[in-house]
Parts: structure tokens; sequence; C-alpha cells
């Protein structure tokens, strides 16, 4: 078995990705990549040498890592290791005052005590022993008994006393701040190793299902240190598949049997990443990207633990803003894309990011596919129309990346009415030759070059679709119309018609293009933008390649494959059907993560509507009044205690009094005074935007989150700084 059903070949595009693969044992089931279509670009063979991430010497480090417990926690808690902390903040009792409290108590019990001894409050604290013994026992000849008697009521009443005392003296605060606890509380106390039934090296679940030699293969693979973290999670994964009836335990159980933790092995062949820059836990999906500050405005609980950002958070997608230097690529998209791409490996999610050409966002040998726009050394294009065949859905996808960004402030310039236009060209174009028209050839149609319409008039005729004349008819009469939206396509393809583009957006079938339609495999995508000298054209393939991801990941057939695109620079990229987009794919299993140097780069009327659709909101140090106050309004508030001290100045009317008042402030040199304290319940902003533009220090953020089951963390300041220790 090579895969675990999210990578087997289901024909949704006539040329899927190419990526490395080799042919499949006899027996098992297939991957996708083993089943190109004919036709298909050809892919280099699988790799014959085994990653070259070398593992461990013994597994001690993967057990070790294994049996870490990872509890439930509250929303982007970093859970590897996590200790549960109290929701709300002990009272902090000044040490001064709480050791002479302790003292005090100490001499009350030690003052009652002697009276008690010595008679001097009666006889009424040996009634309860004259309730419950008999006289036989307190009269008793026996000197060993009666003195057994009468000493261990002593001492019960003495620990009684004792009790009272020591927890109205904090007796146990002292111990825990001052005693032994305190001295050495780095030392962790030593566990148990677990019993077998619930060790998860012993891969329980798999001996309760009866594979019990894959069982002992994968478990002494894991002893022998032959297991890395993604071989455990794509194991996991490939179970996923035969519980769900994607495919047979047998053929399951001979592959492990076969390749041990090798099996059920990523199309590439690759078992780990060249590199890891940050902490991942692939047994909770979680990325760990720094510490949340221990700072009165975080709640009690969530301070100084982890960090960290999952599926289960990025499925509500990502809007971070901060200025150039503030660490989004490198504290944020970095992390996410490296932690996407161990969870493509593990079969569990397919990632696309995106950004400019070097911009950092990892190595190439990270991923599958590398699409260097305007390259000439790059491997892979990039498929203008999505891998669609149908004229009006690859209308529409074109018509948002040409002029999405400006429906809202030119009126003639509607997405609608470019899509009918660009529809009109398409249908009659692929009718004819049987495929869309490349980029040149599309900007001589919407320039109504007389040439092209004619030669495509006449293709028509003679193919026998008469029927799509009308759409080349309707087209010619709305040219001669002033506000003509072509015009504007025809000026907005124009950016992709130049000389550095020449090699790319082919659709003669020279090239090997890559297209969206891919993700419903486990895939690593980079698509490096050409935004040097070309940043107008970088803003239309940036939306050209949103378009095509939300379009492609709503009508996946098994959306238990995680998808998420990261955009590094979403200036110009947000547009009123983006927004509509990103509120659908929460339902869809996928996410997207944005970044912005600033919501002005946000049209205003979408500004308050993307906040609204995404649920994870960062906002950087350095960020601008203006934003922040967007990013408090989304915020909201909340009621919190205030408390307002007077101090009034005491007022002595007798000579004594006004004596003692002088020598009172020779000695400490203040007036006396009276403190009156008012507790009030008030509504304040959780983070206001002054707050935001001048209270975040640098190298942090303030991020909200929100899972995809609803559950929400308020505004947590965090240290970014932190994100690969501890």
């Amino acid at each position: 078995m090579d895969s675990d059903g999210t990578r087997d070949a289901r024909g949704t595009h006539a040329n899927p990705v190419p990526r490395p693969a080799g042919p499949q044992d006899a027996g098992a089931v297939p991957a996708e990549a083993s089943v190109a279509p004919a036709g298909a670009a050809a892919v280099p063979p699988r790799p014959t040498a085994p990653p070259t991430v070398p593992p461990p010497p013994d597994g001690s480090a993967f057990l070790g890592w294994l049996r870490t417990p990872r509890p439930e926690a509250a929303p982007g808690v970093w859970r590897f290791g996590y200790r549960a902390r109290p929701t709300e903040e002990p009272e902090a009792i000044p040490a001064r005052q709480l050791l002479s409290g302790a003292l005090i108590a100490f001499l009350v019990g030690w003052l009652v005590w002697s009276l008690l001894w010595n008679g001097y409050l009666g006889g009424w604290w040996v009634v309860p022993l004259e309730l419950f013994t008999p006289d036989s026992w307190r009269h008793s000849d026996d000197r060993v008994g009666n003195a057994f008697l009468w000493y261990g009521y002593y001492t019960l009443i003495a620990l009684a006393i004792m009790f009272v005392v020591g927890r109205l003296g904090r007796w146990g605060e002292v111990w825990r701040r001052y005693g032994p606890p305190a001295w050495n509380p780095a030392t962790p106390a030593a566990e148990r190793p677990p019993a077998p039934e619930q060790d998860p090296a012993e891969f329980v679940y798999l001996r309760q299902a009866g594979a019990h030699e894959a069982a002992e293969r994968l478990a002494g693979e894991a002893r022998g240190g032959l297991m890395r973290d993604v071989d455990h999670a794509r194991i996991a994964r490939a179970w996923q598949g035969v519980q769900s009836g994607r495919h047979g335990m047998a053929a399951f159980s001979a592959a492990v049997v076969k390749d041990g933790a090798a099996a059920c092995a990523h199309p590439s062949g690759e078992r780990d990443l060249p590199a890891r820059h940050a902490r991942h836990d692939l047994v909770t999906g979680q990325v760990r990207l720094g510490t949340t500050a221990d700072d009165p405005r975080n709640p009690y609980h969530y301070r100084g633990t982890g960090l960290a950002l999952g599926p289960e958070l990025l499925g509500t997608s990502l809007l971070a803003v901060g200025p150039a230097g503030s660490g989004k690529t490198g504290s944020l998209v970095r992390p996410l894309a490296e932690s996407l791409c161990l969870h493509a490996l593990a079969g569990r999610a397919s990632v696309v990011v995106v950004g400019a050409a070097g911009a950092g966002l990892g190595p190439a040998d990270s991923y599958d596919v590398v699409v260097r726009i305007a390259h000439p050394d790059s491997v892979y294009d990039l498929d203008l129309y999505g891998g669609t065949t149908d004229p009006d859905e690859a209308a529409a996808i074109l018509a948002e990346a040409l002029v999405g960004d400006l429906a809202d402030p030119h009126p003639g310039s509607d997405s609608r009415r470019s899509t009918t236009v660009l529809a009109q060209l398409l249908g009659p174009f692929r009718a004819v030759h049987g495929r869309f028209p490349s980029v040149p050839e599309l900007r001589q149609l919407l320039d109504g070059a007389a040439g092209p319409l004619a030669a495509l008039r006449k293709g028509l005729s003679v193919t026998g679709h008469e029927s799509l004349l009308r759409e080349l008819d309707a087209r010619e009469r709305q040219m001669g119309h002033p506000g003509d939206v072509g015009a504007v396509l025809a000026d907005r393809i124009a950016l992709l018609d130049r000389p550095a583009f020449a090699g790319f957006f082919d659709t003669s079938g020279q090239t090997r293009p890559f297209s969206l339609k891919a993700l419903d495999h486990p895939v690593r995508v980079r698509i490096d933008l050409p935004e040097r000298g070309h940043a107008d054209a970088s803003r239309i393939l940036a939306r050209l390649v949103l378009a095509q991801f939300t379009a492609s990941v709503t009508v996946r057939d098994d959306r238990s494959l995680f998808a998420c695109l990261l955009l590094d620079d979403a200036t110009g990229v947000v547009t009123p059907e983006a927004v509509r987009a990103v509120q659908r794919l929460r339902s869809t299993n996928a996410g997207v993560a944005l970044t912005l140097r600033t919501l002005d780069d946000v049209p205003r009327p979408l500004r308050g509507p993307l906040l609204g659709a995404t649920g994870c909101r960062m906002a950087f140090a350095g960020l601008t009044p203006w934003d922040g106050q967007d990013f408090a309004e989304v915020w909201g508030k909340e009621w919190t205690e205030t408390r307002d001290v007077t101090d009034r100045q005491i007022i002595a009317e007798t000579p004594a009094g006004k004596a003692l008042h002088v020598v009172r402030r020779v000695i400490t040199g203040k007036a006396p005074t009276a403190r009156a304290v008012t507790v009030r319940q008030v509504e304040r902003e959780r983070w206001s935007a002054s707050e935001l533009a001048h209270g975040v220090p640098a190298g942090h953020a303030v991020l909200s989150l929100t899972t995809v089951k609803g559950e929400h963390a308020p505004p947590l300041l965090v240290d970014l700084r932190s994100g690969g220790r501890g």
C-alpha cells in the first residue's frame, strides 16, 4: 500500500501536477502520480536513495517525543508537554505580609496550646474524650494504655490547632514559596513508563484491529530509531483511510510489514524536509510561533505558554498586518509553510505558498513543484485557466484576476460584465482550436483585431458551431459602445504579454503547466512572483492564484485533506469576490493566510468584511493608529474591574492629634491621609488603537484565534522571538 486514499487518481483534471513517482508494488494501492494519463509531461523517477536526513542513532529521542503528554488546552496553546494553569491569577501576597502572618499564627497556636496544657481554659476541651470513651479506659490501672489514650488525645488536639493556625497563617504558601519545592523547580519528577496498553509506541490501535505483525514491525522500528515524526503521522493517516474503507486492511498490513516506517510513502519518496527552522508537533499538528507574554492584558492561563497554530485554526483563515520588517515572513509565513509541507509529506494536507522571488519561503527541495514565473530556468508553468475545460468557469476565474480589484471603484469594470466578455471569446475559441487562447491571442481578441476575429468566425462556420456565432456577434456589437469593459481587459492582459512572460501561460501543451486542480492530492507548491519590475502583473497573478484556489478546493471529492494557501503580501489581492470566497472555505476544510503591510492596501468598504471573514487576526508591532482602530473595532470590548483610589488628608482637631500628625510627618515625610477605594465594572476595548500602535514591543504581535469548531481565544500579546524555544 503506497497511499492513504488522498493521493489516488480521481481524474479531476487533464494535466495532473508532475511529481517524482515510480512503479508501485504488485497488490499495493497505487499512488496518483503513477497513473498519470497519457500525454502528461514526463516526470523524474522516484529517488533510489533514502532521504538525506539521517535517522537518530536510537529510538530514545523519538519515544520520549511520542510519549510526552499533550493534554487538551485552550485554542492556540502549544500542547506538547503543556501543564495547565489556573484560570484566574492567584492572590499575590507580599513576602513581608506572608511571613509575618505565618509567624503570628504560629505564636497564637503556641499560646492556645499553652493555655490548654496548663489548664487555664478549664476542662471543657476533654469533654469530647469523655463522650466517646468509656470510664474504664480513662481510669484504668494500666499505665501504658492510659498514657497512650491521653497522649494520643493531646496529639490530636495539637494537630487540630496546627491545622487551623496553618490555614490562617498560609503555611502551605510559605512552603511552596520558600521550602524545598522552590529550591530546585527545574528538576522534573521521574515518570514511569506507560503501560503497554497505553503506550503510543506500541501501536495499540493496530493490535486491537488484528494487525499484530504490522504493529510489531512499527514498534520495533520506533525502538530502533528508524521512525520519524513524519512517518508516525503518515501511517496514522493511512490507517484513517483503512477505517474509512478507502482501502483494505490486508493491503495496509502487507505494506507496513514489508516497508516498516517507510510504508505508505509520499509520492515524492521524501520522509522529511531538508531542514527545519521551527518547532513542530505532528501528533497535534501544531507549529510553535512564540510564547504568550507574561502581561496583565493576557488571560492568566495563557501567560508564559507556547503559542502554536494548526489546521484547526488555519481552517478559519488568517490575516496578518504589519509594516515591512516586522517579521511577517520570517516568524509567520515561513513556519506555517514548513508545517504544512510536513503535513503534506504525512498525507494530511496540500499547500500553495505564493510570494516574491527570494522572499525566504523555504528551499526548493522542500516543495514538489516550484513555479518561478518570468524566470527562464523554471521547470513548471502556471495554468492561466486553472485546469478547467469549462469556458464559463475559466472566464470567471480570469475576470477576477484581471479586474476584480476594479469592480467597486469603476462601475464600468464590473466583474460580471468582464466574465461575460471573456466567455464570449473563450467559448468560441475553444470550440475551434480545442484549447483556450494564449495571452497574445487573447489580447488580440479583446482589442477587437479584425484578422483574429474573422479567422475565429470562419473556424466556427467550418467546424459546425454556428450557434456560437451569436457570441461573437454580441462581442462585436459591444466593442462599438463607449465604456466597453473589453478595453479594460485588454489593458490588463497586456501586462502579461511582456517579453519576460513569453515562455509562460502556454496553452499549446509545450510546457508543464501546474493547475490548482491538483490540490486534492498532498502536493507542496511554491509560486515565485516577479515583483521586481512587474508589480502590477504580480498582483494579477496573485489574484489569479487566489481565485483558482478558492474555486478548486470547494469542489473536491475528498475534503479530509486540508488545503491551505499562504499568500505573502496580499497587496491588491483582496476583492469583493475574494472575501466571499474566504467565508466559504471553513466548511470545505481549507483556509488562506494573507499578510499585508497596512489595511490601506484594502479598499475601505472591504476592510470590515475581510476582518470578519478571517477567524484569526494578527497585528504586528509598528501598526499605524488607523489600522489599529480597525482591529480594535473587530476585537470589541469586555467588562473589566477598575479601582479608583482617593487619598484624603486627615485634619486633626485636638492638640494631641496635631502633635501626633507632626511626628508622623517627620517620620514618613507625608501628611496623614485616609484612603478610599471604589471598585467599578466598566466596559473597555480589549486593545485600543493607541495600544496597538504604541504598546506592542518590537518582535511581538497581538493575535486572536478562532477554531473551526467555534472556540475563541481573546487577543493575546505574543513574543515571536521565542518561536523555537521552550
